[in-house]
């Protein structure tokens, strides 16, 4: 019951987190047009692609030391704080250096600038960490809420006063700095301070030798997620990126529900596997299915309003984004089927192949935006997306013996006979 009331504490933030975070953008899509929105979109991707120096992969690293040792946690969560702010500013200093090696003006490099800032203030989200380890995620729900309401309200303050691109650029590090103001307050609330932090050198090394392959990794999965909207904005120009940004919102912000799904359903996989094989590989290809062809359904009913639902919720402007939804949204499928394949890894020890199929993934990608967005434009991009979601979701299990039984289960999929027979 204590995780079950964990998890529906997460989940409700990323419900509420969906239907405020939608409604606002949409109004600060519709208000900024495609060229304006498409280059703080932009300037928010350029961003992510190093963000992964700024956590330098200590999450889940930090989380499980302060499980394995309570007595340790100001010495924990001081060094990860420490080392945590050392990355922020070493974000800023790469930036500095890339920067000069794109085609942006003044104004752009300012926009990236002040957005890479707000990662000074996230340094403080290691109470996170605390609240995770001690299964009490209501608290770290209770600051995104807060955080995420406070913003909200002064987007529309600001629309409404009509104000400049730059403004909310910095909304974006006054958010960060609201929600690291929270994590305080709880964190005071449960009698703890940042008094009596403290850095541990031996520590940090630990941490850090803990953590460098998931630094690659994030690294990877930064490309992966991020390099489409900038190597557009480089080839295409921002216009185009609103544009595509756009599209990339309504077809991402289903990607929650396989998370909820796994979450919920996994540990009876897990218990099945300690029971009996056949069983446990029986639930994993139920939930291999269920993935598979609830992706597809969203897929369907999106291909047919795709157009509509632009033209309804972001106007004329950004008519463009329909026929890029559209392929975009079957990417779905893919990350559906992946979310649930990542947990298989994690259950089998096989964590490197995780890395392997993501870095496989993200070099096509690259690859076939430097191909096809001089083609064929923005939908170009959604297609090497959804090629690249391909390749290291499904491909790549051809490519290693070990996989060859996962790859079977996952065509299975697409071929649902299984399921009218009823698993027989």
């Amino acid at each position: 019951m204590k995780y079950f009331k964990n998890t529906s504490w997460l989940f409700m933030e990323k419900v509420f987190r969906m239907i405020v975070g939608l409604s606002v953008g949409i109004w600060l899509a519709r208000y900024l047009g495609p060229e304006q929105f498409g280059l703080l979109s932009y300037a928010i991707s350029f961003v992510g692609l190093f963000a992964t120096f700024s956590t330098l992969g200590l999450d889940s690293i930090v989380i499980r030391e302060l499980v394995k040792d309570k007595n340790k946690r100001d010495t924990l969560l001081g060094t990860a704080f420490r080392l945590k702010l050392f990355g922020a500013f070493l974000v800023l200093l790469l930036l500095a250096i890339v920067v000069q090696l794109t085609n942006n003006n003044e104004f752009e490099d300012a926009l990236i600038f002040i957005i890479a800032s707000a990662m000074i203030f996230q340094s403080i989200n290691v109470i996170d960490f605390y609240f995770q380890s001690e299964v009490l995620s209501r608290y770290v729900v209770y600051s995104n809420i807060i955080a995420l309401s406070i913003s909200s309200i002064i987007k529309v303050a600001l629309i409404l006063n009509e104000a400049p691109l730059v403004v909310f650029a910095i909304i974006s590090v006054f958010d960060s700095f609201i929600l690291a103001c929270g994590y305080i307050y709880f964190y005071h609330q449960k009698k703890l301070t940042l008094k009596t932090w403290e850095f541990n050198k031996s520590v940090a090394m630990t941490l850090v030798k803990d953590s460098w392959p998931l630094i690659l990794s994030g690294m990877v999965i930064a490309i992966y997620m991020k390099i489409d909207q900038v190597m557009i904005k480089e080839i295409l120009g921002s216009e185009a990126v609103g544009q595509y940004a756009v599209a990339v919102k309504l077809s991402e912000i289903w990607y929650f529900i396989p998370i909820v799904i796994i979450t919920s359903l996994f540990p009876a996989i897990i218990n099945a596997k300690k029971q009996n094989e056949n069983l446990y590989l029986s639930r994993l290809q139920k939930l291999y299915d269920l993935m598979v062809w609830l992706a597809i359904a969203i897929a369907i009913l999106m291909t047919f309003v795709s157009g509509w639902l632009i033209d309804l919720l972001f106007g004329d402007a950004y008519s463009k984004a329909g026929p890029v939804l559209i392929i975009h949204i079957w990417t779905g499928v893919f990350v559906f089927l992946g979310v649930a394949f990542s947990k298989y890894l994690v259950v089998e020890n096989l964590t490197k192949k995780s890395f392997y199929r993501t870095a496989l993934g993200a070099f096509s990608n690259v690859v076939l935006n430097l191909i096809w967005i001089p083609k064929y434009g923005i939908q170009g991009a959604a297609f090497a997306t959804l090629t690249g979601q391909f390749i290291a979701n499904y491909m790549y299990d051809f490519f290693d013996r070990d996989l060859h039984q996962q790859l079977k289960m996952k065509t299975r999929c697409f071929f649902p006979v299984h399921i009218l027979k009823g698993y027989k």
